[in-house]
């Protein structure tokens, strides 16, 4: 199954995955969103994206306190 950004508090919630398949999961939904940016994408575009990569981190943050912030710091450099 392919799993999406609305598909995020079903991915935290599993609980036949380890933390670490959740966290893959999630960082492989936060690849895809900006693969598909491109050069025509609009300025609202890449903030959607970078609200919802935001989303990600937070839920990684859940499963792994040093991997989450040292992600969301990243965001903010």
């Amino acid at each position: 199954m392919v799993y999406t950004i609305d598909d995020i508090e079903k991915i935290i919630e599993f609980t036949s995955w380890s933390n670490k398949q959740k966290m893959d999961e999630l960082l492989r939904i936060d690849c895809a969103m900006y693969t598909y940016l491109g050069i025509d994408s609009t300025k609202q575009d890449r903030e959607e994206a970078k609200r919802n990569s935001r989303k990600i981190y937070r839920s990684i943050k859940t499963l792994d306190q040093q991997l989450g912030s040292s992600l969301l710091a990243a965001m903010d450099s």
